[in-house]
């Protein structure tokens, strides 16, 4: 890798600002970590600079737009809807960059966190492309970054190994394995362990960064590339922004314009307003779009939560076959298939079910139907979370999708209004509805204290996506005070009695609550009976996290 021309090294910046006392090149990075000597070298680290000081006051622009456009939302001074300025760019015919060749088949993807073992599994498993995520699937403390970043770089290269002292069972990558991708995470998150002269580094340019400086060179030189998918956007603005850190890194490393590519979720409501821009704003970079189903519903809640006619239904009966999420989905595919760009199908959660055959059957049978859904109305791929539902879902779309995938299928018999995405799920409130979110949030958010961010729970494996719809939808239900099936109405004397209720189902008897899940508990209902809803859990939860890393809880 070639040393990066515009920065000076870090040891030389430190030895000018011991001269000079130039606080504009200061670095700081306060985490420890083995593995650093490999992933934090000094032209790695001043990559990361470079990223900082070019982009992070846009950066912060942007997410300044967002709080308030969520002002005048809540306001009810503006509604949603498809930008009347680029109406000239959705009417026109265009189409983004052809994919490159090892990307035109990803009918079955698998996503994990970035631990040695997980790579390694769902390198392995047969699926087309393995997502490994630093984001909702990773909890972010210093060492999973650190180390996730470094098994990247030994994964590229293919020398990651991994021993489980436990059973003594040896895992090392097969010969042929599955495609690379990599999650950031989202604009919103900052990385409190580096700082640029004072300021925290973006969470999302850090782990691009990282991963693309070190591996970019190698993934070209293999045959392949740095793919990525990208989180959380809400504007096309946002997009413009990481094609600009795009083309900026490919000067930068000198390698060919296009070689970085991503594929963007759609998993917040106002992006669904934009595909198209988001599309052509990355044309050279993207590859497609994907239905971030799980955080999207969290996103429907964010956005119109106030409303007092926008009040969903337990989340359980919030699925794809909803009219507004149907008409997300459709919308997307055909937005895709326009463009020359994938449309990636929503991940299957389930895990298998190894001590109830009925269970699992029934469980395996949701995945089929859905994935069968998405095949026959035109995604190019889908979702799984477990290596066990590969071969459900592969049969899906090799059933419906014989080809490649099926991009050159047009959906111009889908129409899709405003109205049809802001059209309120139908369903019930129930109090076991109530339980089930908090039962799960206060768990994943135990968890995730203590440094996991994929966690098997009731047969699903959950992610920080899980967490957020049920936090917020607690938080809505509590804000319009709604009455459960039970009679009860959801003030907040009854949301903690049930939150104390839950946790003690959880604890062994005569014993004392863990100290995450007490942790847990005050995140939990602090979130829940804010007046304002805190735009995401993990923001919060990660302050809590360092906390509990220095004082070493």
């Amino acid at each position: 890798m070639p040393r990066i021309p515009l920065v000076k090294t870090v040891n030389e910046i430190i030895g000018r600002q011991k001269m000079a006392g130039n606080t504009r090149d200061r670095i700081t990075i306060t985490g420890q970590h083995p593995a650093q000597t490999t992933v934090l070298t000094p032209e790695a680290i001043s990559f990361l600079a470079n990223l900082h000081r070019r982009f992070d006051a846009f950066r912060r622009d942007l997410l300044s737009l967002r709080v308030k456009r969520q002002a005048r939302l809540d306001a009810g001074e503006e509604t949603l809807g498809f930008p009347a300025d680029t109406q000239k760019l959705r009417d026109a015919d265009w189409i983004i960059a052809p994919p490159p060749k090892d990307l035109l088949d990803r009918r079955v993807e698998i996503t994990g966190p970035v631990n040695a073992k997980m790579i390694i599994n769902a390198l392995n498993s047969g699926a087309q492309a393995f997502m490994a995520d630093f984001e909702d699937a990773s909890s972010p403390t210093w060492a999973n970054l650190i180390d996730g970043q470094a098994n990247l770089m030994a994964a590229v290269r293919r020398t990651l190994a991994y021993r489980d002292e436990k059973t003594g069972r040896d895992y090392t990558l097969n010969p042929q394995t599955a495609i690379l991708l990599v999650r950031p995470r989202g604009w919103h998150m900052n990385e409190a362990h580096l700082e640029v002269a004072g300021e925290e580094i973006s969470a999302s340019l850090l782990d691009f960064g990282l991963y693309v400086f070190h591996n970019a060179r190698e993934l070209l030189a293999r045959g392949s590339g740095p793919y990525f998918y990208l989180p959380k956007m809400e504007s096309r603005h946002e997009s413009t922004l990481w094609n600009d850190v795009f083309l900026y890194t490919e000067k930068l490393l000198d390698i060919p314009r296009g070689s970085i590519r991503a594929t963007v979720l759609i998993e917040t409501l106002p992006a669904a307003f934009e595909m198209d821009e988001i599309l052509y704003e990355m044309r050279d970079h993207i590859v497609g779009l994907n239905c971030g189903r799980w955080d999207y519903i969290f996103s429907m809640i964010k956005t119109l939560g106030r409303r007092a006619d926008f009040i969903l239904p337990d989340r359980g009966q919030v699925a794809m076959t909803s009219p507004a999420l149907a008409a997300y989905s459709e919308l997307l595919i055909k937005t895709c298939h326009r463009r020359g760009a994938h449309a990636m199908g929503g991940m299957a959660a389930q895990i298998p079910i190894r001590d109830d055959a009925e269970a699992n059957e029934a469980a395996f049978a949701k995945v089929k139907a859905d994935k069968e859904r998405e095949a026959r109305n035109g995604h190019d791929g889908t979702w799984v979370a477990h290596p066990g539902l590969i071969p459900i879902a592969r049969a899906a779309f090799d059933e419906f999708m014989p080809g490649a995938n099926q991009v050159s299928r047009q959906r111009d018999d889908v129409h899709v209004t405003a109205a049809n995405l802001t059209r309120k799920p139908e369903g019930t409130i129930t109090e076991e509805g109530l339980r089930a979110n908090v039962r799960v949030a206060i768990q994943y958010i135990a968890a995730w204290l203590d440094g996991m961010g994929c966690v098997p729970l009731y047969n699903l494996m959950e992610d920080a996506a899980t967490a957020e719809i049920s936090r917020a939808q607690v938080w809505q239900w509590r804000l319009h005070r709604v009455r459960f099936d039970t009679g009860e109405t959801l003030t907040d004397e009854f949301l903690t009695k049930i939150v104390d209720q839950e946790i003690s189902r959880l604890i062994p008897k005569d014993s004392d609550a863990p100290r995450s899940l007490v942790e847990a508990r005050g995140l939990f209902l602090s979130q829940c009976l804010a007046e304002t809803l805190e735009p995401f859990l993990t923001t919060s939860a990660y302050r809590r996290l360092l906390e509990l890393e220095i004082t070493g809880a």
